[in-house]
Order: structure tokens, then C-alpha cells, then sequence
């Protein structure tokens, strides 16, 4: 089944005092495009999102956006600056001496001033690592969810049309046969008319509907036309991403269209292949949001 490259997923996790949460939006791309904003502290985790989510999605331009409160002790680690808590011991004492003040300089105090404390974040914790993989893939599920319940809906749409496609070709297909035949009447009718009562040379008639039939047959294109709608109807059934094909088969079967328009001298005809290419172009248009 064809996925949109429209969507939208949510996920949350609330695990051991940490809080995650997860969105991620996509458009239409011709390409994988995935961006995430994120908190510096997971930032080395980056490259692990994008991985998670691209084996879900193969096109699109995908934004991600992570948030992440850690409540807890894990990926923590408290660093303590001895070097400046001395400096900062050191100018006291100076202070209390010059001032003549008691020097009683709790270590307590001591850890409220700037930069003597410090919490620092492990940047190998394999919790947080295997916690936000789990929300993020359950994010990518769900866009990926609700890609494929737009993705039925235009394939609901391009069966419809390529249907319709199929239609007029055959009625081009009826059309054609009757061209020769027609012609033949015609230019028997001029060639009495230019002859009066001299004989009708047969074998140049002949030689003149080989040309005309030679230049005015659609029988090539309209078959290849043909297939190219039974291939198309066989692409909307697969599992793979397969907007690209899609985009390709629309392309061939407008160049056959084009031709069958330049060559066939038949209003009828030119009114259906016009309807063809009308209908060739929205489908054109569903196909760039098509994964």
C-alpha cells in the first residue's frame, strides 16, 4: 500500500523520574531529508534518531523535535572544582585577615559559590540511549500510521483517474480503426471528383492509404499506453516506496499521448487525448506527495 509523505507523530515515555517526548512532522521531498532539534545533552545521540527513523521512512522532509527532563541520578555525575573552591578559601581567609574577621569558612558555603559544582551529564548512558529510541521509534510508528491512512486515500484517488485514462484509450482505440477506412472513402471520392470519368488508378490508391495509414496509426502508442496503465495499477499494490516509479510511468505515458495527439487527424480523438493529459497532470500532482 502507497504512503503519503504527509504526516504527523506524537510519543511519550515517562521512565525512572526522566520525561520524553517526541514529534515528528513530514512533507513531500525528493528525497530523505530528517532534521532534529534536540537537547545539547543528547546531542550524541543525533545520528541514532535519524537512523531509527529513516529505517521507517525512505522520503520526505521529516522534523523531529525532542524534549527531555532527567529527574533522575542516571547520566549524572557530580564534579566538584577543587582548584577554584581553594582559590575562593584562599581570598577569604586574605578578606578575614585584612578585616580582621573570623575565618570560619564552612565547606557547605563554599559549594554555593559559582562553578564549584557542577552537574555533568554521562554522554554513554545506555538507558537514556535505548529510553529515547523506544519513544522515537514509537513516534516514527505512528507518522508512519497515519502516512499510509493518506497514502489509501490518494491511491483511492489514482485508481479512479487512471481508470478513467483507461477508458478514453480505448474509445482511441475504436476511433483508430475507423481512420483508414474513412480516409479510403474520402480520397476515392476526391479522385473521382478530380478524374470524372477516367479510371481510378488502384494501385497508387493503394500507395496513398499505406502512407496515410503509416503516418496517422496510433496502434504502437495506444498499446503501449495500455501497459503502461497495467503497470501503474501494480505499482499501487506494493509495499515499497514508489512515488519515483510512479513519477517515471506518468512521464512515458504522457510522451505516448502527445504522440497519439500529433499523429491522429480525428477531432474525436484530439478531444480525448486532451481529457488524457488533463488527467495525467493531476495525477502528476497527487504522485510528488507519494513516498
Amino acid at each position: 500500500m502507497i504512503k503519503s509523505m504527509t504526516g504527523y507523530g506524537k510519543a511519550n515515555l515517562s521512565e525512572n523520574l526522566k520525561e520524553y517526548q517526541v514529534e515528528i512532522k513530514s512533507v513531500n521531498h525528493r528525497y530523505l531529508d530528517i532534521s532534529v532539534k534536540m537537547p545539547r545533552v543528547l546531542s550524541y545521540l543525533e545520528e541514532e534518531v535519524k537512523k531509527e527513523i529513516s529505517s521507517r521512512i525512505k522520503r520526505g522532509k521529516v522534523d523531529v523535535f525532542i524534549t527531555f527532563q532527567n529527574n533522575s541520578a542516571e547520566g549524572k555525575e557530580i564534579k566538584i572544582n577543587a582548584p577554584l573552591a581553594k582559590i575562593y578559601i584562599d581570598e577569604l581567609r586574605k578578606l578575614a585577615k585584612e578585616e580582621n574577621l573570623l575565618a570560619n569558612i564552612e565547606v557547605t558555603e563554599i559549594s554555593k559559590f559559582p562553578d564549584v559544582l557542577t552537574i555533568q551529564n554521562d554522554q554513554e548512558d545506555e538507558t537514556i540511549k535505548e529510553e529515547l529510541l523506544k519513544v522515537v521509534g514509537k513516534a516514527s510508528q505512528n507518522l508512519v500510521q497515519m502516512r499510509k491512512q493518506e497514502g489509501i486515500k490518494i491511491a483511492e484517488d489514482l485508481l479512479l483517474r487512471i481508470e478513467s485514462i483507461q477508458e478514453k484509450v480505448k474509445q482511441i482505440s475504436v476511433l483508430s480503426t475507423g481512420l483508414i477506412e474513412e480516409y479510403v472513402v474520402k480520397l476515392e471520392g476526391r479522385m473521382k471528383e478530380i478524374l470524372k470519368n477516367q479510371e481510378i488508378d488502384e494501385a497508387r490508391l493503394a500507395q496513398e492509404v499505406v502512407i496515410y495509414a503509416d503516418k496517422c496509426s496510433v496502434e504502437e502508442e495506444v498499446t503501449r499506453l495500455k501497459s503502461h496503465i497495467s503497470q501503474f495499477k501494480k505499482l499501487l499494490k506494493e509495499e515499497e516506496s514508489i512515488g519515483k516509479k510512479l513519477d517515471f510511468m506518468i512521464q512515458e505515458m504522457n510522451r505516448e499521448t502527445n504522440t497519439i495527439g500529433s499523429k491522429a487527424n480525428n477531432l474525436e480523438i484530439t478531444n480525448q487525448v486532451i481529457d488524457i493529459k488533463t488527467e495525467l497532470e493531476n495525477i502528476r500532482e497527487q504522485i510528488q506527495n507519494i513516498e
